[in-house]
C-alpha cells in the first residue's frame, strides 16, 4: 500500500507490517493503526510511530534500551493478558520522544512505552506503576551509549 508520511515523503508499506492499538495513543485514542518507520542512519535506535490515516501524524519514538540498557519495563497481568503474552520480557518496547532544538534538550518518555507484541502486531500504550523512570529524561542525561535491546 502507498502511504503518505509526515517524515519520508509517500512510502511504500506492507499490511502485515502495520501496528493495532485497540485504545489508540494517550491523547489521540481514535488513532488505531500505525507503522514503525526507522530514520535512515539511526540503526534502528531512532524511529517514527507513522498514523497509517492520518500523514500528518507521526511520533518519533526511540529504543529505550539503546539509551538505558538496565530499563526493565514490567506490565499488570491485565496489561500482559490484553497483550497476549505472560511475560514483559515477551515484548518490545518504545519510548516516544519530544524532538527539540537543540537536540540536547529533547526528551524522552520512559515512564509511559509502547508495548508491541511483534508476533500480533498488536500494540498499546502503557503507564509503569514502579516511578522509577519519567515522563521528560533530557537526552543529554544518557550521553553517548550504545547497546541493543531485546527488540
Amino acid at each position: 500500500m502507498r502511504l503518505k508520511t509526515k517524515y519520508f515523503g509517500e512510502i511504500e508499506c506492507s499490511e502485515e507490517d502495520k501496528l493495532f492499538f485497540p485504545k489508540g495513543l494517550f491523547g489521540f485514542e481514535e488513532e488505531k493503526e500505525f507503522f514503525l518507520l526507522p530514520f535512515e542512519g539511526s540503526g534502528g535506535s531512532l524511529l517514527c510511530f507513522q498514523s497509517a490515516a492520518t500523514p500528518g501524524l507521526a511520533f518519533v519514538a526511540m529504543n529505550p534500551f539503546s539509551l538505558k540498557p538496565d530499563y526493565s519495563p514490567v506490565l499488570t497481568k491485565g496489561e500482559l493478558a490484553d497483550m497476549g503474552v505472560e511475560r514483559s520480557e515477551d515484548l518490545c518496547f518504545y519510548a516516544l520522544c519530544v524532538v527539540r532544538s537543540p537536540v540536547a534538550e529533547s526528551t524522552v518518555n520512559l515512564r509511559c512505552p509502547v508495548a508491541i507484541n511483534d508476533h500480533t502486531h498488536r500494540a498499546m500504550q502503557v503507564i509503569l506503576e514502579d516511578g522509577s523512570c519519567h515522563m521528560h529524561h533530557l537526552l543529554s542525561e544518557f550521553g553517548q551509549k550504545e547497546g541493543d535491546g531485546p527488540c
